[in-house]
């Protein structure tokens, strides 16, 4: 592990959107689509998401630049049939062509109850769970996934052949949502790029190192490039039904296809919406979760004083923090963007 402790900054949200803008204009996006994709990497670093925020930035225009990501292609629908549509993202930029993919989604629920995007040939949607927050704040249940390049063994196997391939699954509650989102892995891969960045040990093992050894030491994580299936077989399965549907429900890639590049580019991505207004028993919705969500916050916690809190519920307060404080930056990070 290093030994420098890292050195965090408080930058306003404005800020980084000026800076990620100014990039993104001089590397071939429209005013338009920079607009648009700044604000993804703010929002996320405002709820606490570096990995897929401030901190992935960089690695992102390495991307555009090398090729892998066309700063201003657009998707477009192959075919489709009553609430469920095939989409090409034409390698565009993976977080611009999800929102859209999100919205498409959402527009055929309100007309069938259910809407279904499968997007082919795109690329990294940074923090899947933007969407799940999207969709519910306008009302619908929300179901994506991403497959990935091969980051994870199969349950008692030495070599990479499954994706860590994030879920995300959120639905609309109060004025906010309760949004799950989360890697195959034990960690993403970004959380485990934090922990490194801090100088941290991973709280449990999340992956191995180079002699198949389970860790929790994040560099030798990095090093390996191998991370530990969420459940052990049970994630590593669950990992690999979800490549299957995506690269079978929009004619896209498998995880062995996209590991074949160096880059992990083409994804397939799946976004699935309901439309609550559209049940029976819409009206009395509010009640139920709130009745779930008290019951569950009388969990008796194992320490003292901790709370538990819902999928979600911590990035609320995140948020609120960050907007009051500023969003904590690592300087050697911020001095990198700026050097972009």
């Amino acid at each position: 592990m290093k030994t420098d402790t890292p050195v965090f900054i408080r930058l306003q949200p404005i800020a980084l959107t000026t800076e990620f803008l100014r990039i993104l204009l001089a590397n071939g996006f429209t005013k338009e689509k920079a607009t648009a994709c700044a604000e993804v990497f703010t929002t996320n670093s405002i709820d606490g998401v570096y990995s897929h925020g401030v901190n992935r930035f960089p690695k992102f225009i390495e991307y555009v630049k090398s090729g892998g990501v066309l700063p201003n292609a657009e998707p477009v629908n192959v075919s489709g049939f009553g609430g469920i549509e095939q989409w090409n993202g034409n390698m565009g930029p993976g977080p611009l062509n999800a929102l859209q993919a999100t919205e498409r989604a959402m527009l055929l629920a309100r007309k069938n109850g259910i809407g279904c995007v499968a997007l082919g040939n795109t690329n990294h949607w940074m923090r899947g769970g933007l969407y799940g927050w999207k969709a519910a704040k306008e009302g619908f249940v929300f179901i994506g996934w991403s497959n990935t390049i091969a980051n994870m063994p199969a349950w008692n196997a030495n070599d990479n052949r499954l994706g860590n391939n994030p879920l995300v699954i959120a639905i609309p509650y109060a004025d906010e949502a309760i949004v799950l989102d989360m890697a195959m892995s034990q960690y993403s891969f970004g959380a485990i790029e934090m922990a490194l960045l801090k100088n941290e040990q991973l709280a449990v093992a999340g992956g191995y190192d180079l002699e198949g050894n389970v860790t929790n030491d994040p560099q030798a994580i990095m090093q390996s490039k191998k991370g530990l299936p969420m459940g052990y077989w049970k994630g590593a399965g669950l990992s690999l039904l979800l490549d299957m549907l995506a690269a079978l429900l929009s004619a896209g890639n498998a995880v062995k296809d996209i590991s074949k590049q160096e880059m992990e580019t083409g994804l397939s991505q799946i976004f699935i919406a309901i439309d609550l207004k559209a049940l029976n028993n819409f009206k009395s919705m509010d009640l139920l979760l709130q009745q779930i969500v008290d019951d569950y916050h009388q969990s008796v916690p194992i320490e003292s004083g901790k709370k538990i809190i819902y999928p979600g519920e911590r990035v609320l307060m995140t948020r609120i923090e960050n907007l009051e404080k500023g969003i904590p930056v690592a300087e050697k990070v911020w001095e990198k963007i700026k050097a972009l």
